[in-house]
């Protein structure tokens, strides 16, 4: 029975990693440029703990996320973040609070992670995995300018 419980941690770990390593491979598409000169975080309400919610569910979750944004009377914008590929897209705000109020909003809507983005450079920011905060690089690189976002089907 042990052997199990130890080969259950072990994959269980596998799979945050490779979550990890996706989440830093992520491209935002935005319809128009953020100032470099303001900061701001990337925090989506989707497919919490990183289980994969139908269309529907994360729908009323990102209603529920713009809610809250609201209520702290900041100004936001709505973006995308996705994979290289596009293959699977995440409806984001790009909340310009400080760290850690982002971190609590992250965790209110049990992300895994957030993004920050601070004079362009790009932070991921775990909020309940034990992952180490990790640089990566400039956010302006991950940028696609796009006529419209994409709608989350």
């Amino acid at each position: 029975m042990k052997l199990l419980q130890v080969e259950n941690l072990l994959a269980m770990e596998q799979s945050i990693e490779c979550l990890w390593r996706k989440y830093q491979q992520t491209q935002f598409l935005l319809t128009q440029c953020l100032s470099s000169k303001i900061s701001f975080a990337i925090i989506t309400a989707h497919n919490p703990r990183g289980e994969i919610l139908t269309a529907c569910q994360n729908r009323l979750l990102d209603r529920k996320l713009q809610q809250e944004i609201l209520k702290l009377r900041l100004p936001y914008r709505a973006m995308v973040g996705a994979s290289q590929d596009r293959k699977h897209m995440e409806k984001s705000w790009a909340v310009s609070t400080d760290r850690v109020s982002a971190i609590e909003l992250g965790r209110k809507f049990n992300q895994n992670a957030i993004y920050y983005v601070e004079a362009d450079k790009l932070q991921l920011i775990p909020c309940l995995l034990s992952q180490l905060e990790t640089s990566l690089g400039a956010f302006s690189l991950r940028v696609n300018l796009v006529h419209e976002l994409p709608h989350m089907v």
